[in-house]
């Protein structure tokens, strides 16, 4: 049986037994009158407790003032790109706002550097574009929010701040390099005003989970180029069915994402082919996983490279989604779920609006992080030391070394294996049936992008150890504390853990901290490390000695 919804540039398309377990689902949410409740933004559609955050946190689902006037402020007579030769953008973001913001450049073709990353080796490469010709956006944390309290963007800008004024930058030359987006009266807008920097006021009733098309995704996209209006343009087509309670793409969705988690399909496997969307299953990671994953409960998506991908095959407990071509098509995956197909400004807003359906039907508070802030406290608690004094991490000897690799894990996690083949074999034993591996790593993004691959390679691997496909996800530290941590901390307890650090060469002191970057970096791993032990989780951390050695000594053991 198949389902096609067609509305608003969005094509949803369902197979098999989720177009009558979603059916089921969506009758009772239309009976319950939730499409125009949610279009309405009542905030009691998860229960008297979540009611009010929620009020204050459903901006999303009409246009936004702020963000139709970027174009002007970016590119009009008094915008800030009418400095002549700044053509090279920088964002420092962290969640929501960086992985959006870094879709969007990326399918507007725009030339955007995203920093969300303490490794200094990463951010040593930011650094090396020519100052003389970078702007750089600087996205505050939601007040109170954040897996780090906000201490990876305010070291990254204290980081390029020194860096302009080593290029001889001073004054109000200085201070027109930056660009901060911030909440109305917030210290951080004081902060800027003050500075001299310009300063974009954020919307105040949009959390950046579900802020892909507010000022803290959009601003440094605009400055780059990309056609922000288009995107928005793109999400009002679609926002004009959302009440609708039959022939609405975003309400099936949310049905079939809600009803395959009730059905005990609690993996939502996504594999893109050929929607064009480069970097949208990882923005659609962090909404799924940080708004679902709590109490217990979550729908936990498990982004694979593509169809062919080892984790893409189906099992019990796994729903797969395809990006792009629809599900009835000839080729590989055809008889996948969900296929979804649209332009990348109604894709975002659909799958807000479905991920808050879903989230009404399995009955937990889109907006709340209640375990976000154990690693932030973890790190904190790192990062506090004497006066002027760099913080103290405890380091123990590792379990077993390898070359380039060092093995930490507590006595029992490793069964005895003596090779680091054997190593990570007994990682693999530790997913408990019905369960997921998580990767973190905590390394360069770009000069370590051989460490993605692992992902790959232990689905592949865990499949023979296992006898069964096990699902297997990839998140870069400290960026996924952010993103998929809450899901981790607060969905159901069926994790393990493989954290990979690697050894610093060249850090980057923060001004104003007793602390470089490496150091800032490994205190948010030991301390996301110690909430996740806390909690019973099986995690074993690698720490690569020598980092391309250990990448390559990695896959050799995997393969």
């Amino acid at each position: 049986m198949t389902s096609v919804v067609t509305a608003g540039g969005i094509s949803v398309t369902i197979r098999g037994a989720v177009v009558d377990e979603g059916e089921t689902v969506l009758d009772r949410l239309v009976s319950d009158g939730v499409p125009g409740a949610l279009v309405s933004r009542n905030s009691h559609l998860w229960g008297p407790d979540a009611a009010p955050a929620a009020a204050r946190r459903l901006g999303w689902l009409g246009p936004s003032e702020i963000a139709r006037s970027l174009p002007a402020r970016v590119s009009g007579p008094a915008g800030f790109a009418r400095d002549a030769g700044l053509d090279r953008v920088v964002l420092l973001a962290s969640g929501g706002p960086a992985v959006a913001a870094e879709a969007i450049g990326a399918a507007a073709g725009a030339e955007l550097t995203v920093v969300d990353s303490t490794d200094p080796h990463e951010v040593t490469g930011a650094l090396a574009g020519d100052p003389h010709r970078t702007i750089v956006v600087v996205v505050a944390d939601d007040p109170g929010a954040g897996a780090d309290g906000g201490a990876g963007v305010d070291a990254l800008r204290r980081v390029f701040e020194r860096a302009f004024g080593d290029a001889g930058l001073t004054g109000a030359d200085l201070a027109r390099r930056f660009v901060v987006v911030a909440a109305a009266g917030s210290a951080e807008e004081r902060a800027a005003q003050e500075a001299g920097h310009h300063v974009v006021e954020s919307e105040p009733d949009v959390d950046g989970r579900f802020g892909a098309l507010d000022a803290r995704a959009l601003t440094a996209p605009a400055l780059a180029g990309a056609d922000v209006e288009a995107l928005l343009d793109q999400a009002a087509a679609l926002a004009a069915t959302l009440r609708q309670p039959y022939d609405n793409p975003a309400l099936t969705l949310g049905a079939a994402l809600g009803s395959s988690a009730l059905a005990g399909r609690d993996k939502l496997v996504i594999a893109d082919h050929g929607s064009g969307l480069t970097g949208f299953g990882a923005w659609a990671e962090q909404l799924v996983a940080g708004a679902l994953g709590k109490g217990g409960r979550g729908l936990l998506p498990v982004v694979v490279e593509d169809v062919e991908a080892p984790g893409f095959e189906l099992t019990a407990d796994m729903r797969r989604v395809i990006l792009g071509r629809r599900p009835d098509e000839p080729g590989p995956g055809r008889e996948a779920g969900i296929s979804v197909a649209g332009p990348l400004g109604a894709q975002f807003l659909l799958w807000e609006y479905a991920t808050a359906i879903a989230a009404r039907v399995l009955g937990v508070d889109p907006f709340g992080e209640p375990d976000v802030r154990e690693s932030a406290a973890s790190t904190a608690a790192l990062l506090r030391s004497e006066e002027g004094a760099a913080p103290t991490v405890v380091r123990r000897p590792p379990a077993l070394v390898e070359g380039a690799v060092e093995v930490h894990a507590r006595e029992d996690a490793l069964k005895g294996a003596a090779t680091l083949a054997g190593a990570l074999e007994a990682v693999l034993e530790s997913v408990p049936d019905g369960g997921y591996l998580a990767v973190l790593a905590y390394l360069d993004r770009w000069a370590d992008a051989e460490a993605a691959g692992l992902r790959a390679l232990l689905a592949a691997r865990a499949a023979k150890v296992r006898r069964r496909p096990v699902p297997v996800t990839f998140g870069w530290g400290p960026a996924h504390l952010h993103t998929t941590g809450q899901y981790h901390k607060g969905g159901p307890r069926n994790g393990s853990f493989l954290q990979v650090t690697g050894v610093v060469t060249a850090d980057l002191p923060v001004p104003g901290r007793p602390y470089s970057l490496g150091e800032l970096q490994l205190a948010q791993a030991f301390g996301d490390l110690r909430v996740l032990r806390s909690l019973g989780r099986p995690a074993v951390r690698l720490h690569l000695r020598d980092r391309p050695e250990g990448l390559a000594q990695l896959a050799d053991a995997l393969s």
